[in-house]
């Protein structure tokens, strides 16, 4: 577990978290953050990957606005400031951040040049778009935020995508998740699973809508989904 600095493709520089796994070489996990920062839930999830062979380095995405972002969900004035980062966050600078992270993943010494990425939330979304914008050889997200509004760019996904959608998601109503099985369901590269009756970030463990055996099954098919795409 250790701290890299990624340099951007507009110029400057950020940080990313990386965890290795005991053998490697290895293939490759970005992990894609939360509106709360390169936080402990996102860098648990890089060492529970890297603990199942991966190499996972979660990039700092907000650098742009305040580089080293580490809040919780856990106060009022931390929710603020989660969203007052994200209403300041440019997502498609995001997207150039995530291929910069993939990028550096290839060439990293415990990889082996195999990279998909993973995001939630905010990062969900950033998956989708990874799918649609990058080389990433595989892309899963968790109730992602916003992704029926980009679905227009569904046709230029090459590689497997796959979606973790909350039913009962505040931030992806039922219209949201209809126009998105609409439009990706026949799409030979996507997969989609519901998960009936959970809110979002019911695989945040310690948080309010936290439901284990979702996350569980949520967790145990996206490890099948890289799996199969990058080993």
């Amino acid at each position: 577990m250790t701290q890299v600095t990624i340099k951007a493709a507009d110029g400057g520089s950020f940080s990313a978290y990386v965890a290795r796994p005991d053998s490697h070489p290895a293939p490759g996990l970005v992990v894609i953050q939360e509106i709360f920062g390169v936080n402990k839930v996102m860098r648990d999830l890089c060492d529970h990957y890297a603990s199942l062979g991966y190499v996972a380095i979660c990039p700092d995405l907000f650098w742009r606005i305040e580089p080293g972002i580490d809040i919780t969900d856990k106060t009022e004035e931390e929710w603020n400031k989660a969203f007052s980062l994200f209403q300041a966050f440019d997502q498609d600078k995001g997207v150039q951040d995530i291929q910069s992270t993939i990028a550096f993943l290839r060439e990293y010494e415990a990889s082996n040049g195999k990279v998909g990425t993973v995001g939630f939330c905010l990062g969900g979304k950033l998956a989708y778009l990874a799918a649609t914008r990058t080389d990433a050889d595989v892309s899963v997200g968790y109730y992602g935020v916003g992704i029926e509004q980009a679905l227009d760019e569904a046709a230029k996904i090459t590689h497997p995508l796959m979606l973790h959608i909350a039913t009962e998601d505040q931030f992806c109503p039922a219209e949201a998740q209809q126009a998105i099985h609409a439009r990706l369901d026949g799409h030979d590269k996507v997969t989609l699973h519901d998960y009936a009756g959970q809110d979002h970030a019911f695989a945040r463990e310690g948080g309010a809508h936290y439901d284990k055996a979702s996350a569980e099954l949520a967790d145990q098919r996206s490890l099948a989904f890289f799996k199969s795409a990058i080993g």
